[in-house]
């Protein structure tokens, strides 16, 4: 299932920083999304499993975005995971105050959270070595550099073709 078929749906995708994108990028995140779960230790370790199989899927299918949407998903839930850990309720910062909350010292599912979410860096590590993961992306940023190149000077000509249309006529 190669979601991203169209070129100019696929080079609108940016790789972001960690995480970002990851619940606004569509098709994918409705593909994604409900294989991502973190819960329990046993939830975390088919959710981290389904989604490295859904990124070996995109690997076979030649589908970087679809590969960087799974590797971030996987990502996620090492981060929410950690941050239940970290925070009882998973409430990083305040809601008031917008000031980050003490560290837990110790609560029901510290330990768990914790374990799930090394479940998680465990498949995160290993998106982000896998060879046809590094060689996708050189390859993605390649060709959306030259996609960017392209539109910025079709854009350029539109504009110089507009503004002449624009100064010929006798309004």
């Amino acid at each position: 299932m190669s979601t991203a078929t169209n070129k100019s749906l696929r080079m609108s995708y940016r790789i972001g920083r960690g995480e970002q994108g990851v619940l606004t990028f569509e098709p994918y995140k409705s593909a994604l999304l409900p294989l991502w779960r973190f819960r329990t230790l046993p939830i975390a370790k088919q959710s981290s499993e389904d989604l490295w199989n859904r990124f070996l899927h995109y690997d076979s299918q030649n589908d970087f975005v679809g590969m960087d949407m799974a590797r971030k998903f996987i990502q996620m839930g090492m981060t929410r995971a950690k941050r239940y850990a970290n925070h009882k309720g998973g409430r990083k910062y305040d809601q008031v105050s917008g000031k980050e909350l003490e560290k837990s010292k110790g609560h029901k599912d510290m330990k768990e959270k914790e374990e799930a979410s090394l479940v998680f860096r465990q498949f995160w590590e290993r998106c982000r070595a896998h060879e046809g993961y590094v060689e996708k992306k050189e390859e993605f940023l390649r060709e959306q550099k030259e996609w960017d190149r392209e539109r910025r000077a079709l854009s350029k000509v539109a504009k110089k073709v507009k503004a002449e249309d624009g100064s010929t006529e006798d309004g």
